[in-house]
């Protein structure tokens, strides 16, 4: 299976993020990571994914371009050695966000 990290920048709404959720599990692939911050300098939020599938790529993110509030997406395939990194980082990253009030990161 491979592993593919999603950069999504999106329209604030309270329902995006459910949207983007659904095509992830409609398509059949599965959530590994999910990062969102909002962005201050405007009405928007960015989405960082990593997602698993025996699928393409591709036909996750076709989907995801005909959702209203998506404004860009960036793909990128992950190499073992950044799927390690990503495992330490979300680790160091969870330490953090426990620091603060609300949550920021999940991970399967």
């Amino acid at each position: 299976m491979m592993q593919h990290s999603l950069s999504i920048e999106a329209r604030f709404r309270p329902e995006v993020v459910e949207r983007i959720l659904r095509v992830v599990r409609h398509r059949g692939f599965e959530l590994c990571m999910l990062n969102m911050t909002p962005r201050r300098e405007a009405e928007s939020i960015n989405i960082r994914l990593i997602v698993t599938s025996k699928r393409s790529v591709d036909l996750l993110s076709a989907q995801l371009r005909k959702l209203m509030d998506v404004a860009c997406i960036e793909i990128q395939q992950l190499t073992s050695q950044q799927i390690c990194a990503n495992a330490k980082y979300q680790v160091k990253e969870k330490k953090h966000d426990s620091e603060k009030s609300g949550f920021h990161l999940v991970q399967r």
